[in-house]
C-alpha cells in the first residue's frame, strides 16, 4: 500500500492529502525520511570536492524540506486529533527524532563543511543562513568531548520523552479536572442553549477546562460558589488529583535534565541558554523587562480591586470572581462581551475582519476552496491571491474544539514557501471555539476575536514569506521574534475601518452602534493590570524555573511551594491574580518550544508597540491609522517576506528607521 506521506502530495499547493492519511502511515514514513535525510548528510560530508553553497547548504535545504514535507502533517494530526494512538505514536517517535536531530548538530565533520564555505560573494539570505548555522552547531555542543555529546545526547532523548509525556497528561488533565454538576440551578447565568450543551445523558452537567487558568464562564456563573469551583478544579490540575494526569514529577525530571543540559554546554542555567539563541541574548535583561512590568502591573491590579469592590456589596473578592466583576466594570467603562457577541459572528468575523484587513494592507484576496478538504468536515480552505491574481498559498482552519486536540491556539505550516524548491505555503490556523449546532452562527467573544487576528498574524508571516530557502521561510525566526507578526496583527481588529465592515448584526446586519464601537476603542487598555500581571507571572515562572542549578531543583511534594515562593520572589504574586498558566498545566514551558521562552510575547511587544506608533504616524496616510497598501508594502517586504534571511533586528529597522523603544510597551498597555 502506498504511504500517502512519503509520495508528494498531487493536490493544488500540495496540501496533504489529509484524508489518505492515516496513523498507520506516520512511524513508517518518519522513519524512511529520517534515513533519507541521514543519507544526504553523510554524502555532504564525504563529498571530496571543496564545500560550497551549491554543494552543502543547497543539498542541507532539500533535505530539510523533505522531511518537513512528512512530518508536519504528522505534528498536525497529532496536535489537532490527538487521541490515545496518535499520542502513543509521537510518543515513540520524539526520542527518536531528538536523537536524529543530535546526528546533525554533533557532527563535527558537517561543521567544518559548513565553516569552509567562502561567503565572500554570497548573497545576504545564504550569508545569514550558514552564519546562524554555524552559531546553532556552537551553541549545541559541538565542540564538547565525545564523552560529553553522548551524555548531551542521552539528555536529549530523555527530554523529548518528558516532554511528550508532560504535553499529553495536560491535555488530558483538561477532561480529568472537569466541573461536574448535578443542577440546572448550578448554571445560573447561562442560557438554556449554553446550559445544555453541557448536560449528559445521565443529567449531570460537565464543564470541560480550557488550558489556561481563569475559565471563561467565570464571567457568566452567577453563584460565586460554582465559580470558585470551578477555578479550584482548574488550578488543581497536575497537582495528583487524578494519577494519569498528574505531572508533578515531570517538572522537576525536565527542570533537572534541562540543569544538567545547560552545565554540559557551559552555561550556568538553561535560561541563559535560551536568551542567547534569541534577540534578547542575555536571561538577565529578560528577568529586568518582566520585572519592570510586573511592578506597574501589581500596583494597577490593586486599583482594579478597589474599583471592584462598590459591586460586591461588602462581599470580599476572590480570584475566582475577579473576571465576573471586572467585566461588570466593562459594561459602564468600555464594553462587555454580552453587547458585542452577536455582532461578532465567526464568519463575519473571518471574511471581513482579517481577510478585509489582509486586502487593504497587502493587497490579497481570499477565495473559498471547498473541493480541498481538511482532517475534519468543519475545516474551510481558502486560497490566498495577489493583486494580479497570481497565487500567494493556501490558509486552512479549524476552529472547533473536540475531545484529544490540544488546548489553545497556533498556527502551523504543512507546506513552506521556497524560491528554491518552487512551493508556495499551506497554513493552519487552530483554535478551540466551542462547535455551533448545524445551521446557526458561533458569536465569539472579544478574546476570541483577539485570538482569530493574532493566529493570522503568523498565517501572513508565513503566507507572505519570500525567502530562498525552506530552512529561512515564514516563522523560521527566534522565538522572541516569531510573536511580532501576530501581536501586531491584532491591533486591525480594533481599526474604526475594518470594525466596521465585520461587526455587523449577526441577524439583522445592521452595524454595530457607534457608542459601542467608541467604548471597544477606549478599552484597549481595559484591566490592563489584570491581564498583564497574570502574563508576567507565567512568564517569570518559567523564568524561575529554568534558572535553577540541578541542585536546587526542589522534589515533586514541593512544586507548588516553589511556584508560590518564586512569584513571592520576583515580586509578581497577589492572591486574586493566579498565574496564567500554573507550573503543572504549562505546556509552553514543560511541553517543550518555549522553554525559558515564554517571555518571547512581552519581548516581541515592546517592536510591537514602537511599529504600531510607526503605523499611526509616518505611515499613515490621510488619517487612515496606517491601513494603507504604502505602510502595508513596507512591512511586507521589510519585514513580513524576510524571514531568517537576515537578522530580524535589521527587519526591524528597515520599518522604524531605529531600534525599539522599551517605554513604547508601557505606553501600549496604558501602565
Amino acid at each position: 500500500m502506498t504511504n500517502p506521506l512519503l509520495t508528494p502530495s498531487e493536490l493544488p499547493y500540495g496540501v496533504p492529502n489529509w484524508e489518505a492519511i492515516k496513523p498507520e502511515h506516520i512511524i513508517p514514513a518518519a522513519r524512511e525520511a529520517m534515513t533519507a535525510q541521514k543519507d544526504t548528510w553523510e554524502r555532504i560530508v564525504t563529498n571530496p570536492e571543496p564545500a560550497t553553497v551549491e554543494n552543502t547548504v543547497v543539498p542541507y535545504d532539500e533535505a530539510e524540506a523533505e522531511i518537513e514535507r512528512v512530518l508536519s502533517p504528522a505534528y498536525t494530526l497529532a496536535s489537532s486529533i490527538g487521541g490515545d494512538e496518535l499520542d502513543a505514536i509521537q510518543a515513540e517517535l520524539g526520542p527518536e527524532l531528538s536523537a536524529h536531530s543530535n546526528l546533525f548538530w554533533l557532527d563535527r565533520r558537517m561543521y567544518d563543511r559548513f565553516n569552509a564555505i567562502d561567503l565572500a560573494h554570497a548573497d545576504e539570505e545564504t550569508s545569514y543562513l550558514v552564519s546562524d548555522i554555524l552559531k546553532k552547531f556552537r551553541q549545541g555542543g559541538i565542540d564538547l568531548p565525545d564523552e560529553e555529546q553522548e551524555k548531551l545526547k542521552e539528555l536529549d532523548a530523555e527530554l523529548s520523552a518528558k516532554e511528550i509525556d508532560f504535553s499529553q497528561r495536560a491535555t488530558k488533565a483538561m477532561t480529568d479536572n472537569s466541573l461536574i454538576l448535578h443542577s440546572r440551578e448550578d448554571l445560573e447565568g447561562l442560557s438554556d442553549e449554553q446550559a445544555e450543551s453541557y448536560r449528559q445523558e445521565d443529567g449531570t452537567y460537565v464543564i470541560p477546562l480550557l488550558n489556561f487558568t481563569n475559565q471563561p464562564l467565570q464571567v457568566e456563573l452567577a453563584k460565586p460558589e460554582i465559580r470558585k469551583a470551578l477555578l479550584d478544579t482548574s488550578v488543581s490540575r497536575g497537582l495528583g488529583g487524578f494519577e494519569s494526569s498528574d505531572t508533578r514529577q515531570l517538572v522537576v525530571d525536565i527542570a533537572s535534565l534541562r540543569a544538567q543540559r545547560a552545565a554540559l554546554l557551559g552555561a550556568p542555567h538553561h535560561a541563559q541558554v535560551v536568551a542567547q539563541r534569541g534577540m534578547a541574548k542575555d536571561s538577565q535583561a529578560i528577568i529586568d523587562l518582566l520585572s519592570s512590568v510586573a511592578t506597574r502591573a501589581v500596583e494597577a491590579v490593586d486599583r482594579e480591586h478597589e474599583a471592584m469592590l462598590p459591586l460586591t456589596e461588602g462581599k470580599d473578592i476572590t480570584a475566582a470572581d475577579w473576571t465576573h466583576y471586572q467585566e461588570q466594570i466593562r459594561g459602564q467603562v468600555a464594553v462587555d462581551d454580552a453587547a458585542l457577541k452577536p455582532y461578532l459572528a465567526l464568519s463575519n468575523v473571518v471574511e471581513n475582519g482579517i481577510f478585509f484587513a489582509a486586502n487593504q494592507l497587502y493587497g490579497i484576496t481570499f477565495k473559498l476552496r471547498p473541493d480541498i478538504v481538511g482532517y475534519v468536515d468543519s475545516m474551510r480552505t481558502w486560497e490566498a491571491l495577489n493583486e494580479d491574481g497570481s497565487p500567494v498559498g493556501l490558509f486552512q482552519a479549524d476552529f472547533y474544539a473536540r475531545k484529544g486536540k490540544s488546548g489553545g491556539a497556533w498556527m502551523n505550516s504543512v507546506v513552506h514557501q521556497s524560491n528554491r524548491a518552487g512551493t508556495l505555503p499551506v497554513v493552519l490556523n487552530n483554535a478551540n471555539f466551542d462547535e455551533p449546532t448545524p445551521g446557526t452562527e458561533l458569536l465569539l467573544t472579544w478574546d476570541q476575536v483577539d485570538t482569530l487576528f493574532h493566529e493570522f498574524g503568523h498565517a501572513l508571516h508565513a503566507l507572505l514569506s519570500n525567502t530562498y530557502y525552506v530552512s529561512t521561510s515564514g516563522t523560521a525566526v527566534p522565538r522572541d521574534f516569531v510573536e511580532m507578526p501576530s501581536q501586531l496583527n491584532e491591533m486591525w481588529a480594533y481599526h474604526p475601518r475594518v470594525l466596521a465592515n465585520y461587526a455587523t448584526h449577526f441577524e439583522t446586519g445592521e452595524p454595530l452602534p457607534a457608542e459601542l464601537a467608541e467604548k471597544l476603542s477606549a478599552s484597549k487598555t481595559f484591566a490592563q493590570g489584570f491581564a498583564t500581571t497574570e502574563f508576567v507571572a507565567s512568564a517569570l515562572l518559567d523564568q524561575a524555573w529554568h534558572r535553577l542549578t540541578v541542585d536546587q531543583v526542589p522534589t515533586a511534594e514541593k512544586v507548588e511551594e516553589f511556584e508560590r515562593a518564586a512569584l513571592e520572589d520576583l515580586g509578581v504574586y497577589h492572591e486574586l491574580v493566579p498565574p496564567r498558566y500554573r507550573t503543572t498545566y504549562f505546556k509552553h514551558t514543560f511541553g517543550g518550544g518555549y522553554d525559558a521562552g515564554y517571555y518571547s510575547y512581552m519581548w516581541a511587544e515592546v517592536l510591537v508597540a514602537d511599529i504600531e506608533q510607526w503605523f499611526g504616524t509616518e505611515g499613515a496616510k490621510d488619517g487612515d491609522g496606517g491601513l494603507n497598501r504604502e505602510a502595508g508594502k513596507i512591512l511586507r517586504t521589510e519585514l513580513l517576506s524576510r524571514g531568517s534571511s537576515r537578522d530580524p533586528m535589521e527587519s526591524f529597522k528597515a520599518v522604524r528607521g531605529r531600534e525599539p523603544r522599551a517605554e513604547a510597551l508601557l505606553e501600549r498597555r496604558g501602565l
